[in-house]
């Protein structure tokens, strides 16, 4: 028997490939330092936990409301001018908020506009909706706004905007969404806005969220997630900011999905709204010096855009690809000779290039370039 079409049709992540070479190496007693990860290496709070498991021992494992915990979205809703518990809507992490964004926007035929370097699964998601992604190329990891004015047309149905941006690490100033916006208004567009990394922005530079201009919100999707800014990314636990109307339809899509997200993991998520700010700001400058100690090292080999959020590094290393070699050989090969996990520029969009996570802990990334600067 056969797939459907639309499902054979997935691009898989070229990454996956490295897996059975990575466990091999593992097998035979190599030593693998993985920077292909994006997740950070700190613990998962003591407060989430204990809130989960107080959750756990109280009986709260049967199901719960659709969209998602009442006080734990009337929490969220306090973060957002303007936003009430029915803008909210949570799902099982971002990345299924990002697919009920698109299956409900989405008519076949339609066109999301995706700017490049972009996540893996964004073109996916806007496939598996029927829609087609236009991809728009950016300008040193920046948007390109003469590129994605000339994309739209009238097939256009929305504008996808990532900052911090998985995989280059740029952010978005002010003044590119504010003419994102416009062009949105102008067009009858809606905006999707992943904002999953959106606490981890370096050097005292402010963020602006897409959410910050109110003339836009009748308009926008904004999806979030307690993985990457509360170290909970097996908690699976994201959500959106939306119009009522789109956030309830979303919500119906959700309840042919899954039903209700894990009812404990929701009190672990509720705990993490009340931690102390000065405990995560932490966090956030220890990213930002191993920001530092990686970029240093990653420019000694390879030509790369200081990222201002996130936690990744995305340099250029088409000038030691060998002839007919992409990102993904160049992988395969640092990882087989330097034992070192990285993830090629293709699973992006952008060949010769390579994410490297630099939220390990410090000794693993000096050790890590140290190899790669052996075999290059």
């Amino acid at each position: 028997m056969k797939l459907s079409a639309r499902v054979q049709s997935i691009e898989g992540s070229k990454t996956a490939r490295f897996i059975p070479l990575l466990e091999q190496m593992r097998q035979v007693g190599r030593s693998v330092i993985s920077l292909a990860i994006g997740e950070p290496a700190a613990d998962t709070p003591p407060a989430v936990i204990e809130a989960t498991v107080k959750a756990l021992q109280q009986q709260k494992t049967r199901y719960s409301e659709m969209a998602g915990l009442k006080e734990l979205r009337a929490a969220l809703a306090t973060r957002f001018e303007n936003c009430s518990p029915e803008n909210i809507a949570i799902f099982n992490g971002s990345k299924q908020a990002l697919y009920a964004a698109f299956q409900t926007l989405c008519n076949p035929g339609d066109e999301v506009i995706v700017p490049l370097p972009c996540w893996v699964s964004f073109p996916e998601q806007v496939r598996l909706a029927g829609g087609e992604p236009v991809f728009v190329p950016t300008v040193d990891h920046q948007l390109d706004m003469a590129a994605i004015r000339s994309a739209a047309n009238e097939k256009t149905r929305a504008i996808l905007i990532n900052s911090p941006n998985n995989p280059t690490g740029a952010v978005y100033p002010r003044r590119d969404l504010e003419q994102i916006a416009r062009l949105a208004e102008e067009k009858d567009l809606y905006i999707v806005a992943d904002e999953a990394y959106s606490y981890f922005v370096y050097d005292n530079l402010s963020y602006d969220s897409v959410y910050d201009l109110d003339s836009i919100r009748d308009r926008l999707i904004v999806t979030r997630s307690f993985s990457k800014h509360y170290a909970m990314t097996g908690f699976r636990v994201g959500y959106t900011v939306a119009p009522k109307e789109t956030a309830a339809a979303m919500v119906r899509l959700h309840s042919h999905l899954t039903g209700n997200v894990c009812t404990f993991a929701q009190y672990g998520a509720l705990a993490a709204l009340d931690m102390d700010e000065k405990l995560l700001a932490r966090g956030r400058m220890d990213l930002q010096r191993k920001r530092d100690l990686a970029y240093d090292q990653v420019r000694e080999l390879f030509p790369c855009i200081r990222p201002q959020g996130a936690f990744y590094l995305f340099p250029d290393i088409s000038g030691h690809l060998e002839k007919d070699e992409h990102s993904g050989d160049f992988a395969a090969r640092i990882l087989e000779r330097a034992g070192v996990a990285v993830v090629p520029g293709e699973d992006f969009g952008l060949d010769g290039h390579v994410r490297i996570c630099f939220a390990a802990p410090e000794e693993q990334l000096t050790e890590a370039f140290k190899r790669i600067r052996e075999v290059l």
